[in-house]
């Protein structure tokens, strides 16, 4: 049998008992299955924030960032990982404080609330459900690619995928999705490990680690390359700098944990797993450069190939474990996704009361199959809409900045500036899609800006303007 297949077999018998196990706790009602009762752990909520929020394009797109564009990439990706650990102390605190008083369990009812506005909290639901779909789509996708390098078709992936997702959701909500996730963890720390591994064992017929430094640091790789200006660095970081307060996936994990204790165990967590996966990340795109220099791999490769490319190079031991590691960030983050937009259909869309716990799997599986159809008919616009979705939802956080800040004090103008606030700077988001195209959407400027930074400004006037007149 296929070495991968065993690999992949393992894996989710390992993670189907261990969701199994989770459904000890009781499901019982829809709080109970969206956000576990607020009652989860803090090494348990770190696990599931950091498994949800590092999806596969740690290990396949930032590997490729490292690869193409040198060691700017790390100034990239810490930006993102500070500015969440900072926003995770401050507004973050505050919305895990206020959920437990307001019993929220959806991202879109927080800010619905917190706006007294039942109709932006829908709007936000049917915002989510358009811009993180073709993202889940993405992730079954990669699934795909995955089994494809391990000699399976793609549709096998897609399909594996699809059920596997639906599964570890529906049977205990958060409960199976923390607790596989925190199995996902280990494995994708794991897989980055044996990655580094492998690589740097690559190099060492070429001088090892440190003739590689040498090498690349001559090259330009170490240092602050073209690629990276200020306008680029600026348009790349402001999505990911507010990821924490604009993404469902995440805000929704805000929700759970059970006390403070936990809740500031949950960021330590994540901050140590973030810091360590990114550093593995960026060094083996780093070192895939040398390996490319000295013609292990070709030279030209675009982003995405060059984890392909070293894996092909691989034993089938290895490269099928390093494969099921980035599956595991896959799945964690397709679950989390799921999860997440499935609480802002269950409670704003439909409105349906806390007890309707049998519908909720529904939901679940009609995403699930919807994401999977599109991931198999790899339609052109899914490329386009995945790359969008951090700018579609960059809008949410002045929206949520303020609410948090003067919940107390909002009134008609800041309720209809919310609204207002979301819906220009997805217009400004999606005529910069138009304008440049998603490939160049966040290398190219509108007048002379960045199109993320034009959505933030935007964004961030037309809710200060409301909040003013309130005042």
């Amino acid at each position: 049998m296929n070495v991968f297949i065993i690999y992949f077999l393992i894996y989710a018998i390992i993670g189907t008992a261990i969701a199994v196990a989770s459904k000890r706790v009781g499901i019982k009602s829809a709080r109970d299955y969206y956000i576990g009762g607020r009652k989860i752990g803090g090494i348990l909520a770190g696990a599931t924030y950091a498994a949800t929020t590092y999806s596969a394009f740690m290990m396949i797109g930032l590997v490729g960032m490292a690869y193409s564009t040198g060691v700017g990439t790390l100034g990239f990706e810490l930006s993102y990982l500070l500015s969440t650990v900072a926003i995770l102390s401050t507004v973050g605190y505050e919305i895990w404080r206020i959920s437990k008083e307001r019993q929220w369990i959806s991202p879109s009812q927080m800010l619905g609330d917190l706006y007294g506005s039942i109709f932006l909290s829908k709007f936000i639901a049917l915002l989510y459900i358009f811009a993180m779909i073709p993202y889940i789509a993405a992730q079954i996708q990669g699934l795909g690619v995955i089994f494809q390098i391990g000699g399976m078709s793609y549709e096998s992936g897609v399909v594996a995928a699809a059920v596997i997702v639906a599964l570890w959701i529906a049977i205990a909500g958060m409960w199976s999705v923390a607790t596989t996730d925190l199995y996902q963890a280990i494995l994708m720390l794991g897989g980055g490990i044996l990655f580094l591994y492998v690589v740097i064992s690559m190099i060492l017929p070429f001088g090892g680690s440190l003739r590689a430094i040498e090498v690349l640091a001559s090259s330009g790789y170490l240092g602050i390359m073209p690629f990276w200006s200020f306008p680029v660095f600026l348009s790349y970081t402001l999505p990911w700098i507010f990821f924490a307060i604009t993404n469902p996936q995440v805000i929704s994990r805000l929700f759970i944990q059970r006390d403070e204790k936990s809740y500031k165990m949950s960021v330590t967590f994540f901050a140590a797993f973030g810091l360590l996966y990114t550093l593995l990340a960026v060094m083996i795109g780093l070192f895939a450069r040398y390996l490319a220099i000295n013609g292990i791999i070709p030279s030209g490769l675009g982003g995405n190939y060059v984890t392909p490319a070293i894996l092909s190079k691989l034993s089938a031991i290895a490269a099928g474990f390093i494969g099921i590691s980035i599956i595991a960030a896959a799945i964690s983050t397709a679950d989390g996704i799921i999860l997440s937009v499935s609480s802002a259909i269950f409670k704003d869309l439909l409105g349906l009361k806390d007890k309707k716990v049998e519908l909720i799997a529904t939901i679940d599986v009609v995403l699930t199959v919807v994401a999977s159809i599109l991931a198999y008919l790899h339609p052109a616009y899914i490329v386009d809409l995945s790359v969008m979705t951090s700018l579609l939802l960059l809008p949410l956080a002045p929206v949520t900045i303020a609410g948090i800040a003067f919940k107390n004090k909002l009134g008609k103008f800041s309720r209809a500036s919310s609204l207002a606030s979301i819906i220009s700077g997805v217009t400004i988001g999606v005529y910069g899609l138009y304008a440049n195209g998603a490939g160049r959407i966040f290398t190219s400027m509108l007048c002379g800006l960045p199109t993320s930074l034009w959505v933030l400004l935007i964004s961030c006037l037309v809710i200060v303007i409301g909040i003013s007149l309130d005042y």
